[in-house]
């Protein structure tokens, strides 16, 4: 290994999985990388809620204990500081960001369909293998996206989940210019990049969250309309006396409430689209939807869920993003601060991303 490229480095780790985990800052060994891959010094990574999952619910966490992980996060970006023998298209010096899923097949059926992060046999960054709270990391090159060089890396990580994630949701949900669209957790990490987005399309933006700072937010990145849930009686009814009696054309929930799902059929037209982004903290199958089917039936109402983005997704947003179109709103935390960080995003206390700092 090069004199350049230390033994150790900092990384965030989970300590007791579980409902009482915590994480601390620990040292841990510089990895290899194989034929196939880059090693990364990381710059920075987003906090994402889809973390504390992994680090909380005993069914999440049993995989992270299974793969022998201890640092989740699975949004960062880094510098190349070293490439494989097999590895031709990069060199050191090139900026890369590491996604969800850390490496796919690019042979399976999904894979081939275009739909690579639900590969058949994908390792999930964070999960599967260590994630993005560490300070080197491992990434296939053939799955490394590249980073422009207009983008600068506290708004380049978030986009490689959130971003991506809503960006999916929004294309598959086939809006068109004019059409309405609540997004349910407008103020979160998730929901700020997808108020940016759908005001590209040309969508007009109901924003559904809570308290002043996530208000200011949402109408600062152009929000047509803001619900305070906690302040109206009834969402439903004020989304259909903004909408002119006739509901939004897609409600895209990037909220993991529960009651965020029950309220979305309430407010989805006819004919509209009900679009599950946000996790709920439950392991799939465990918990009823919510949705009332008789509500589904007589408003031909479609419900459709997504998972983070493909490759191509991720290059789209970052485009956007080039051309001064996205941006992220964050805190910064440097690394010895990211237990802190962690802690302010388990108790919800976060208005658009948090983004932790390896070189401060």
């Amino acid at each position: 290994m090069s004199s350049s490229i230390p033994a150790t480095c900092k990384a965030g780790c989970v300590v007791n999985p579980g409902p009482d985990f915590s994480v601390v800052i620990e040292e841990v060994a510089v990895p290899e990388p194989g034929p196939d891959e880059l090693l990364l010094r990381m710059s920075t990574t987003g906090l994402c809620h889809s973390d504390i999952s992994y680090m909380s619910t005993p069914f999440m966490s049993a995989k992270m204990i299974q793969a022998g992980v201890r640092s989740p996060g699975h949004e960062g970006v880094g510098v190349v500081v070293k490439v494989g023998s097999a590895v031709t298209d990069w060199k050191i010096g090139d900026r890369g960001g590491i996604k969800p899923v850390w490496r796919v097949c690019f042979q399976c059926e999904t894979c081939l369909a275009g739909f690579e992060m639900h590969c058949q046999n994908l390792i999930p960054t964070g999960l599967g293998v260590p994630g993005t709270y560490q300070g080197y990391l491992t990434s296939p090159a053939s799955y490394t996206q590249r980073i422009p060089d207009e983008v600068d890396d506290f708004t380049a990580a978030p986009l490689m989940c959130s971003g991506t994630t809503v960006y999916r949701s929004l294309y598959a949900a086939e809006l068109k210019a004019g059409d309405w669209v609540v997004i349910s957790g407008a103020g979160g990490g998730v929901g700020h990049f997808g108020i940016q987005l759908a005001k590209v399309m040309g969508l007009r933006v109901i924003a559904v969250d809570s308290g002043a700072a996530k208000k200011s937010l949402c109408e600062e990145l152009g929000s047509d309309s803001f619900i305070d849930f906690q302040d109206v009686e009834n969402v439903s009814e004020e989304v259909l006396k903004l909408t002119g009696g006739k509901s939004a054309h897609a409600i895209l929930v990037a909220s993991g409430s529960a009651q965020a799902y029950q309220t979305a059929i309430q407010m989805v037209r006819f004919g509209g689209k009900i679009m599950c982004i946000g996790h709920l903290k439950s392991p799939p199958g465990s918990l009823p939807s919510g949705l009332d089917p008789n509500l589904l039936i007589f408003k031909s109402a479609k419900v459709i869920g997504t998972m983070i983005g493909n490759m191509a997704d991720a290059q789209k947003v970052l485009e956007f993003a080039a051309q001064g179109q996205l941006r992220a709103v964050y805190e910064s935390f440097p690394i010895d601060q990211l237990p802190q960080a962690v802690a302010k995003l388990h108790a919800g206390e976060v208005a658009g991303r948090l983004v932790v700092d390896f070189n401060a």
